[in-house]
Protein backbone atom coordinates (compact mmCIF):
# COMPACT_ATOMS: atom_id res chain seq x y z
CA UNK A 1 0.00 0.00 0.00
CA UNK A 2 1.63 3.26 -0.90
CA UNK A 3 1.97 6.33 1.53
CA UNK A 4 -0.46 8.31 0.02
CA UNK A 5 -2.97 5.34 0.89
CA UNK A 6 -2.51 4.51 4.01
CA UNK A 7 -2.26 8.11 4.82
CA UNK A 8 -5.81 8.43 3.59
CA UNK A 9 -7.52 5.63 5.24
CA UNK A 10 -5.63 6.60 8.71
CA UNK A 11 -7.26 10.36 8.37
CA UNK A 12 -10.57 8.36 7.10
CA UNK A 13 -10.76 6.14 9.99
CA UNK A 14 -9.86 9.65 11.99
CA UNK A 15 -12.92 11.54 10.53
CA UNK A 16 -15.87 8.37 11.02
CA UNK A 17 -14.77 7.95 14.77
CA UNK A 18 -15.47 11.56 15.28
CA UNK A 19 -18.50 11.20 13.15
CA UNK A 20 -19.60 8.34 15.77
CA UNK A 21 -17.95 9.38 19.01
CA UNK A 22 -18.75 13.12 18.79
CA UNK A 23 -21.09 13.28 16.32
CA UNK A 24 -23.52 10.89 17.13
CA UNK A 25 -22.94 10.01 20.79
CA UNK A 26 -22.27 13.70 21.68
CA UNK A 27 -23.85 15.64 19.16
CA UNK A 28 -27.20 13.94 18.38
CA UNK A 29 -28.31 15.35 21.97
CA UNK A 30 -28.74 19.14 20.77
CA UNK A 31 -31.14 18.48 18.37
CA UNK A 32 -32.53 15.87 20.00
CA UNK A 33 -32.73 18.46 22.80
CA UNK A 34 -36.23 19.94 21.65
CA UNK A 35 -37.55 17.48 20.56
CA UNK A 36 -37.25 15.33 23.58
CA UNK A 37 -38.72 18.83 25.34
CA UNK A 38 -42.23 18.68 23.25
CA UNK A 39 -42.33 14.82 23.66
CA UNK A 40 -42.26 16.25 27.62
CA UNK A 41 -39.64 13.82 28.39
CA UNK A 42 -36.76 16.46 29.41
CA UNK A 43 -37.13 19.70 31.06
CA UNK A 44 -35.25 22.72 30.12
CA UNK A 45 -33.02 22.35 33.35
CA UNK A 46 -32.93 18.83 33.17
CA UNK A 47 -31.49 19.39 29.55
CA UNK A 48 -28.47 21.73 30.71
CA UNK A 49 -27.50 19.32 33.56
CA UNK A 50 -27.14 16.49 30.91
CA UNK A 51 -25.41 18.57 29.16
CA UNK A 52 -23.08 19.58 31.86
CA UNK A 53 -22.70 15.93 33.38
CA UNK A 54 -21.85 14.91 29.63
CA UNK A 55 -19.04 17.45 29.94
CA UNK A 56 -17.90 16.00 32.95
CA UNK A 57 -17.02 12.85 31.46
CA UNK A 58 -15.48 14.28 28.91
CA UNK A 59 -13.42 16.23 31.19
CA UNK A 60 -12.53 12.56 32.86
CA UNK A 61 -12.13 11.49 29.71
CA UNK A 62 -9.33 14.66 29.14
CA UNK A 63 -7.69 13.77 32.31
CA UNK A 64 -6.90 10.00 31.50
CA UNK A 65 -5.73 10.97 28.18
CA UNK A 66 -3.08 13.07 30.01
CA UNK A 67 -1.92 10.61 32.84
CA UNK A 68 -1.43 7.91 30.24
CA UNK A 69 1.90 7.83 28.27
CA UNK A 70 1.77 4.15 26.60
CA UNK A 71 0.74 4.55 23.14
CA UNK A 72 -0.47 1.03 22.76
CA UNK A 73 -2.96 1.56 26.19
CA UNK A 74 -4.49 4.63 24.38
CA UNK A 75 -4.99 2.46 21.22
CA UNK A 76 -7.18 0.05 23.46
CA UNK A 77 -8.52 2.89 24.93
CA UNK A 78 -9.72 4.54 21.49
CA UNK A 79 -10.95 1.18 20.33
CA UNK A 80 -13.00 0.76 23.74
CA UNK A 81 -14.54 4.79 23.04
CA UNK A 82 -15.66 3.30 19.62
CA UNK A 83 -17.78 0.92 21.53
CA UNK A 84 -18.89 2.60 24.45
CA UNK A 85 -20.04 5.41 22.32
CA UNK A 86 -22.29 3.06 20.56
CA UNK A 87 -23.48 1.69 23.76
CA UNK A 88 -24.25 5.10 24.97
CA UNK A 89 -26.19 6.03 22.00
CA UNK A 90 -28.50 2.76 22.16
CA UNK A 91 -28.92 3.20 26.16
CA UNK A 92 -30.61 6.64 25.57
CA UNK A 93 -33.35 5.26 23.42
CA UNK A 94 -33.92 2.20 26.07
CA UNK A 95 -34.89 4.10 28.93
CA UNK A 96 -37.03 7.34 30.27
CA UNK A 97 -34.85 7.28 33.48
CA UNK A 98 -33.23 10.64 34.21
CA UNK A 99 -30.35 9.17 36.14
CA UNK A 100 -29.28 6.40 33.73
CA UNK A 101 -29.60 9.27 31.20
CA UNK A 102 -27.02 11.59 33.30
CA UNK A 103 -24.92 8.15 33.44
CA UNK A 104 -25.10 7.19 29.70
CA UNK A 105 -24.57 10.91 28.92
CA UNK A 106 -21.33 11.29 31.06
CA UNK A 107 -20.34 7.80 29.58
CA UNK A 108 -20.87 9.21 26.06
CA UNK A 109 -18.81 12.14 26.86
CA UNK A 110 -16.10 10.11 28.19
CA UNK A 111 -15.83 8.20 25.16
CA UNK A 112 -16.00 11.26 23.11
CA UNK A 113 -12.34 12.59 24.71
CA UNK A 114 -11.56 8.82 23.24
CA UNK A 115 -12.37 10.10 19.93
CA UNK A 116 -11.38 13.33 20.01
CA UNK A 117 -8.21 13.42 22.30
CA UNK A 118 -6.52 9.79 22.30
CA UNK A 119 -7.43 9.19 18.41
CA UNK A 120 -6.25 13.04 17.25
CA UNK A 121 -3.23 11.76 19.41
CA UNK A 122 -2.93 8.73 17.57
CA UNK A 123 -3.59 9.94 14.20
CA UNK A 124 -1.29 13.06 14.47
CA UNK A 125 1.86 10.81 16.30
CA UNK A 126 1.59 8.27 12.61
CA UNK A 127 1.46 11.69 10.68
CA UNK A 128 4.93 13.19 12.33
CA UNK A 129 6.16 9.48 12.50
CA UNK A 130 5.23 9.32 8.63
CA UNK A 131 6.91 12.78 7.51
CA UNK A 132 3.58 13.96 7.02
CA UNK A 133 2.21 17.34 7.78
CA UNK A 134 1.33 17.79 11.50
CA UNK A 135 -1.88 19.39 10.84
CA UNK A 136 -5.41 17.87 12.09
CA UNK A 137 -7.40 20.20 10.26
CA UNK A 138 -8.60 16.89 7.57
CA UNK A 139 -9.21 14.75 10.81
CA UNK A 140 -11.17 17.37 12.88
CA UNK A 141 -13.78 17.50 9.76
CA UNK A 142 -14.98 14.86 11.54
CA UNK A 143 -16.68 16.56 13.97
CA UNK A 144 -18.60 19.29 11.53
CA UNK A 145 -19.15 16.28 9.35
CA UNK A 146 -21.13 14.66 12.39
CA UNK A 147 -22.51 17.79 13.26
CA UNK A 148 -24.31 18.35 10.02
CA UNK A 149 -25.30 14.52 9.39
CA UNK A 150 -26.90 14.68 12.87
CA UNK A 151 -29.10 17.70 12.11
CA UNK A 152 -30.10 16.56 9.23
CA UNK A 153 -30.79 13.20 10.45
CA UNK A 154 -33.31 14.85 12.75
CA UNK A 155 -34.93 16.64 10.96
CA UNK A 156 -35.43 14.35 8.17
CA UNK A 157 -36.64 11.66 11.10
CA UNK A 158 -38.50 13.94 13.47
CA UNK A 159 -41.61 13.99 11.16
CA UNK A 160 -41.87 9.74 11.36
CA UNK A 161 -40.08 8.77 14.47
CA UNK A 162 -40.53 10.00 18.21
CA UNK A 163 -37.17 10.46 20.16
CA UNK A 164 -36.90 7.35 21.13
CA UNK A 165 -36.64 5.97 17.61
CA UNK A 166 -34.64 8.69 16.35
CA UNK A 167 -31.93 7.20 19.11
CA UNK A 168 -31.94 3.95 18.03
CA UNK A 169 -31.66 4.66 14.37
CA UNK A 170 -29.04 7.18 15.42
CA UNK A 171 -27.27 3.61 16.81
CA UNK A 172 -27.76 2.00 13.82
CA UNK A 173 -25.67 4.30 11.83
CA UNK A 174 -22.95 4.58 14.11
CA UNK A 175 -22.56 0.74 14.16
CA UNK A 176 -21.78 1.14 10.59
CA UNK A 177 -19.42 3.98 11.06
CA UNK A 178 -17.53 1.78 13.64
CA UNK A 179 -16.32 -0.31 11.02
CA UNK A 180 -14.11 1.68 9.23
CA UNK A 181 -13.28 3.34 12.13
CA UNK A 182 -11.45 0.58 14.30
CA UNK A 183 -9.86 -1.63 10.94
CA UNK A 184 -8.56 1.55 8.99
CA UNK A 185 -6.19 3.01 12.04
CA UNK A 186 -3.20 1.03 12.45
CA UNK A 187 -1.82 0.09 16.13
CA UNK A 188 0.92 2.56 16.96
CA UNK A 189 4.55 2.08 16.86
CA UNK A 190 6.04 2.46 20.22
CA UNK A 191 9.20 3.67 18.97
CA UNK A 192 10.78 7.12 18.93
CA UNK A 193 11.63 7.00 15.44
CA UNK A 194 10.41 8.47 12.75
CA UNK A 195 10.26 7.33 9.18
CA UNK A 196 13.67 9.50 7.98
CA UNK A 197 15.62 7.65 11.44
CA UNK A 198 15.74 10.68 13.95
CA UNK A 199 14.57 10.91 17.38
CA UNK A 200 11.37 12.71 17.95
CA UNK A 201 11.95 15.29 20.55
CA UNK A 202 9.21 16.96 22.97
CA UNK A 203 9.72 20.64 23.12
CA UNK A 204 7.14 22.21 25.97
CA UNK A 205 5.83 25.19 26.38
CA UNK A 206 6.86 27.71 29.51
CA UNK A 207 4.85 27.49 32.83
CA UNK A 208 3.52 31.25 31.64
CA UNK A 209 2.63 29.93 28.07
CA UNK A 210 0.58 27.14 29.23
CA UNK A 211 -1.02 28.71 32.35
CA UNK A 212 -2.63 32.00 29.76
CA UNK A 213 -2.74 28.99 26.81
CA UNK A 214 -5.24 27.35 29.47
CA UNK A 215 -7.50 30.33 30.65
CA UNK A 216 -7.80 30.98 26.89
CA UNK A 217 -8.96 28.00 26.37
CA UNK A 218 -11.11 27.57 29.31
CA UNK A 219 -12.81 30.72 28.12
CA UNK A 220 -13.33 29.36 24.54
CA UNK A 221 -15.12 26.21 26.21
CA UNK A 222 -17.61 28.54 27.95
CA UNK A 223 -18.23 30.44 24.69
CA UNK A 224 -18.33 26.91 22.84
CA UNK A 225 -20.41 24.84 25.42
CA UNK A 226 -23.38 27.74 25.18
CA UNK A 227 -23.65 27.25 21.91
CA UNK A 228 -22.76 23.88 20.75
CA UNK A 229 -25.18 22.60 23.49
CA UNK A 230 -28.26 25.26 22.93
CA UNK A 231 -27.66 26.62 19.73
CA UNK A 232 -31.45 24.93 18.11
CA UNK A 233 -33.13 26.24 21.70
CA UNK A 234 -31.43 29.54 21.47
CA UNK A 235 -32.74 30.22 17.50
CA UNK A 236 -36.17 28.46 18.46
CA UNK A 237 -36.71 31.59 21.12
CA UNK A 238 -35.45 34.42 18.56
CA UNK A 239 -38.19 36.46 17.26
CA UNK A 240 -39.88 34.73 14.35
CA UNK A 241 -37.10 31.78 14.33
CA UNK A 242 -39.77 28.92 15.24
CA UNK A 243 -38.66 26.10 13.53
CA UNK A 244 -35.20 27.17 12.37
CA UNK A 245 -33.26 25.69 15.13
CA UNK A 246 -32.51 22.19 13.12
CA UNK A 247 -31.32 24.32 9.66
CA UNK A 248 -28.89 26.76 12.33
CA UNK A 249 -27.46 23.35 13.67
CA UNK A 250 -26.91 21.96 10.07
CA UNK A 251 -25.26 25.45 8.99
CA UNK A 252 -23.02 24.84 11.95
CA UNK A 253 -22.26 21.34 10.95
CA UNK A 254 -21.33 22.33 7.38
CA UNK A 255 -19.40 25.59 8.00
CA UNK A 256 -17.10 23.65 10.41
CA UNK A 257 -16.14 20.48 8.36
CA UNK A 258 -14.10 22.38 5.50
CA UNK A 259 -12.95 25.21 8.46
CA UNK A 260 -10.56 23.22 9.95
CA UNK A 261 -8.40 22.30 7.14
CA UNK A 262 -8.96 26.40 6.16
CA UNK A 263 -7.44 27.27 9.81
CA UNK A 264 -4.72 25.39 9.12
CA UNK A 265 -3.90 27.08 6.08
CA UNK A 266 -4.49 30.28 7.87
CA UNK A 267 -1.91 29.24 10.59
CA UNK A 268 0.72 28.35 7.68
CA UNK A 269 1.05 32.27 6.45
CA UNK A 270 -0.22 34.21 10.18
CA UNK A 271 0.94 31.64 12.52
CA UNK A 272 -1.25 29.25 14.58
CA UNK A 273 -1.45 32.15 17.74
CA UNK A 274 -2.82 34.91 15.25
CA UNK A 275 -4.83 32.39 13.48
CA UNK A 276 -6.42 31.43 16.85
CA UNK A 277 -6.54 35.05 18.43
CA UNK A 278 -8.37 35.70 14.76
CA UNK A 279 -10.80 33.02 15.65
CA UNK A 280 -11.47 34.32 18.70
CA UNK A 281 -12.83 37.50 17.45
CA UNK A 282 -14.74 35.85 14.77
CA UNK A 283 -16.91 34.13 17.24
CA UNK A 284 -17.90 36.75 19.48
CA UNK A 285 -18.99 38.29 15.94
CA UNK A 286 -21.04 35.01 15.37
CA UNK A 287 -22.73 35.40 19.04
CA UNK A 288 -23.53 38.76 18.74
CA UNK A 289 -25.26 38.83 14.72
CA UNK A 290 -28.32 37.02 15.82
CA UNK A 291 -28.66 38.88 19.21
CA UNK A 292 -27.93 42.54 17.69
CA UNK A 293 -30.09 42.16 14.61
CA UNK A 294 -32.16 39.35 14.39
CA UNK A 295 -33.42 37.64 11.35
CA UNK A 296 -32.98 34.46 9.48
CA UNK A 297 -30.01 35.31 7.36
CA UNK A 298 -28.05 36.59 10.60
CA UNK A 299 -29.26 33.56 12.81
CA UNK A 300 -27.47 31.36 9.83
CA UNK A 301 -24.73 33.68 9.49
CA UNK A 302 -23.35 33.56 13.15
CA UNK A 303 -24.10 29.60 12.96
CA UNK A 304 -21.56 29.13 10.27
CA UNK A 305 -19.27 31.81 11.84
CA UNK A 306 -19.75 29.80 15.16
CA UNK A 307 -19.13 26.48 13.73
CA UNK A 308 -15.98 27.52 11.49
CA UNK A 309 -14.92 28.85 14.74
CA UNK A 310 -15.23 26.62 17.91
CA UNK A 311 -13.83 23.72 15.66
CA UNK A 312 -11.05 26.23 14.06
CA UNK A 313 -10.09 27.30 18.23
CA UNK A 314 -10.44 23.15 18.47
CA UNK A 315 -8.09 22.29 15.72
CA UNK A 316 -5.52 24.74 15.73
CA UNK A 317 -5.15 24.25 19.78
CA UNK A 318 -4.64 20.38 19.76
CA UNK A 319 -2.29 20.72 16.75
CA UNK A 320 0.00 23.30 18.83
CA UNK A 321 0.10 20.95 21.71
CA UNK A 322 0.89 17.95 19.55
CA UNK A 323 3.77 19.93 18.37
CA UNK A 324 5.05 20.65 21.48
CA UNK A 325 4.94 16.84 22.53
CA UNK A 326 5.25 14.75 19.01
CA UNK A 327 6.39 11.85 21.04
CA UNK A 328 3.40 11.50 23.24
CA UNK A 329 0.34 14.06 21.71
CA UNK A 330 -1.87 12.72 23.91
CA UNK A 331 -0.02 14.37 27.40
CA UNK A 332 -0.77 18.06 26.83
CA UNK A 333 -4.18 17.60 24.10
CA UNK A 334 -5.33 16.38 27.64
CA UNK A 335 -4.15 19.16 29.71
CA UNK A 336 -5.83 21.85 27.70
CA UNK A 337 -8.99 19.95 27.27
CA UNK A 338 -9.09 19.82 31.05
CA UNK A 339 -9.37 23.38 31.32
CA UNK A 340 -11.99 23.51 28.63
CA UNK A 341 -13.82 20.86 29.90
CA UNK A 342 -14.36 22.46 33.10
CA UNK A 343 -15.70 25.45 31.31
CA UNK A 344 -18.32 23.30 29.52
CA UNK A 345 -19.40 21.43 32.87
CA UNK A 346 -20.05 25.24 34.40
CA UNK A 347 -21.22 26.85 31.34
CA UNK A 348 -24.15 24.21 30.37
CA UNK A 349 -25.65 24.06 33.71
CA UNK A 350 -25.60 27.89 34.35
CA UNK A 351 -27.08 28.08 31.01
CA UNK A 352 -30.05 26.04 31.83
CA UNK A 353 -30.50 28.33 35.28
CA UNK A 354 -30.44 31.35 33.87
CA UNK A 355 -32.74 30.53 30.55
CA UNK A 356 -35.04 28.93 33.34
CA UNK A 357 -35.00 32.29 35.30
CA UNK A 358 -35.33 34.78 32.48
CA UNK A 359 -37.61 32.55 30.41
CA UNK A 360 -34.78 33.32 27.74
CA UNK A 361 -31.11 32.36 26.59
CA UNK A 362 -29.93 36.24 26.74
CA UNK A 363 -28.30 35.80 29.74
CA UNK A 364 -26.03 33.01 28.94
CA UNK A 365 -25.46 34.57 25.85
CA UNK A 366 -24.02 37.72 27.12
CA UNK A 367 -22.08 35.34 29.03
CA UNK A 368 -20.45 33.93 26.13
CA UNK A 369 -19.45 37.18 24.55
CA UNK A 370 -18.17 37.86 28.11
CA UNK A 371 -15.85 35.11 28.49
CA UNK A 372 -14.56 35.02 24.24
CA UNK A 373 -13.51 38.36 24.48
CA UNK A 374 -11.48 37.73 27.85
CA UNK A 375 -9.86 34.84 26.09
CA UNK A 376 -8.88 36.96 22.74
CA UNK A 377 -7.17 39.22 25.27
CA UNK A 378 -5.48 36.38 26.96
CA UNK A 379 -4.13 35.46 23.40
CA UNK A 380 -2.27 38.30 23.03
CA UNK A 381 0.46 37.99 25.05
CA UNK A 382 1.38 34.18 24.14
CA UNK A 383 2.85 35.79 21.07
CA UNK A 384 5.31 37.45 22.95
CA UNK A 385 5.99 34.55 24.51
CA UNK A 386 6.43 32.36 21.40
CA UNK A 387 8.41 34.77 20.23
CA UNK A 388 11.08 35.27 23.37
CA UNK A 389 11.42 31.62 23.11
CA UNK A 390 12.57 31.32 19.84
CA UNK A 391 14.81 34.44 20.26
CA UNK A 392 18.30 33.37 20.55
CA UNK A 393 20.37 34.39 24.11
CA UNK A 394 22.25 37.48 23.69
CA UNK A 395 19.68 38.98 21.04
CA UNK A 396 18.57 42.52 22.14
CA UNK A 397 14.74 43.45 22.09
CA UNK A 398 15.25 45.73 19.58
CA UNK A 399 16.43 43.04 17.25
CA UNK A 400 13.21 40.92 18.49
CA UNK A 401 10.95 43.50 17.28
CA UNK A 402 12.80 44.41 14.53
CA UNK A 403 12.41 40.61 13.17
CA UNK A 404 8.59 40.95 13.93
Amino acid sequence: MSTDTQRLKVLSAGIFSLILMLGIGRFAYTPLLPVMQQQQVLGIAEGGWLAAINYGGYLCGAILAAMIGDLVVKDRLYRGSLVLALLTTVGMGLTENIWLWAVLRFFAGLASAGGLLIGSGLILNWLIRHGHRSELGIHISGMGLGISLCALAVELMSPWFDWRGQWLLFSLIGGLILIPAWRWLPSPDRSQLNHNGPQMQDNPPGRLFLRLFMAAYFCAGVGYAVSATFIVAIVEQLPGQAGNGALAFIVVGVAAAPACILWDLIARRIGNINALSSAYLLQILSLLLPVMIPGLSTSLIGAALFGATFIGIVSLVLTMAGRYYPSRPARMMGVMTISYGIAQIIAPALTGLLAEHYGSYDAAIWLAIIMMAAGSLLTLPLGILERRKRQPRGTSTAALRATT
